[in-house]
């Protein structure tokens, strides 16, 4: 089986991206399954419901979303619809939608479960995402051994921690939230793939797929100024990876691929 993990997708750029590449990338490297964080996708803050949706026609098959996936009014109804999209599973109790979920693929089922990360991130109402963690897949073993985990936290100290915490328990451990691709792409022991950020979907030439000027005016008045998208050089990025029949990761590979849209409006 081959999983491809996307990296955030950001703003106009990111969504125009998935729709001018994911098709023809899935076919080529014979891709069964897609996830995708997209929780940036609404211009680079939030989720919205129509977005969502165009990012499953497009062919993504499961979103996960952290800190910002209820940024947008419509989602919060949404969600309790969609079960295609994940909120951190490690949320209070009350909180509309699932952070975990079965998928068949290809005959397959498949978990995925999306935590949300404590360290920086101004989340105190957070339940504590490795005792989450543990209770979630002490389920999930007894029904599959193909076990995704999202881990969208800030420090790469936290998420190196979950992907070692649950090495040999998740066929993947993938980390999110920092929009830059890190080059620590690896297999770890009892074959669990991991990185601690698989980049984003959108401009790669900006600030974290945002037009640099305002995000330079931000910091030099300390003013708030709107993000605005930016259209140079435009890439898909995240991870592929490959697991044998036994659930257990024999291949990680990081995609880093420039995309000509065929408009930037």
């Amino acid at each position: 089986m081959k999983v491809l993990f996307l990296g955030e997708i950001v703003g106009r750029t990111g969504l125009q991206t998935v729709r001018d590449s994911l098709k023809d990338f899935k076919k080529e490297k014979q891709i069964d399954f897609v996830i995708a964080n997209g929780e940036g996708t609404t211009s680079g803050f939030g989720l919205g419901m129509q977005h969502a949706q165009t990012l499953f026609n497009y062919g993504v098959d499961v979103i996960t979303g952290g800190e910002k996936i209820f940024f947008k009014i419509d989602m919060q109804q949404f969600i309790k619809r969609k079960n295609k999209i994940l909120r951190p599973q490690n949320y209070p109790e009350g909180v509309p939608g699932v952070g975990q979920n079965y998928f068949d693929v290809n005959g397959t089922k498949v978990y995925v479960l999306n935590l949300l990360g404590t360290q920086d991130m101004n989340s105190t109402h957070l339940n504590n995402p490795f005792i989450i963690a543990d209770e979630c897949l002490k389920k999930a073993e007894v029904e599959t051994p193909f076990i995704f985990v999202n881990y969208h936290a800030s420090t790469t100290a936290e998420k190196g921690s979950m992907g070692y915490h649950l090495a040999g328990r998740a066929s993947a451990v993938i980390g999110t939230h920092s929009k830059v691709l890190t080059n620590d792409a690896r297999i770890l022991e009892r074959g669990t793939a991991f990185i601690t950020d698989n980049g984003r979907t959108g401009s790669n030439m900006s600030v974290g797929g945002f037009d640099s000027k305002n995000e330079i005016e931000k910091f030099t008045t300390q003013i708030f100024v709107r993000s605005t998208n930016c259209f140079d050089d435009p890439r898909l990025q995240g991870v592929l990876v490959e697991l044998n029949d036994k659930g257990k990761a024999v291949g990680i590979e990081t995609i880093n691929m420039s995309v000509e849209l065929k408009d930037s409006k």
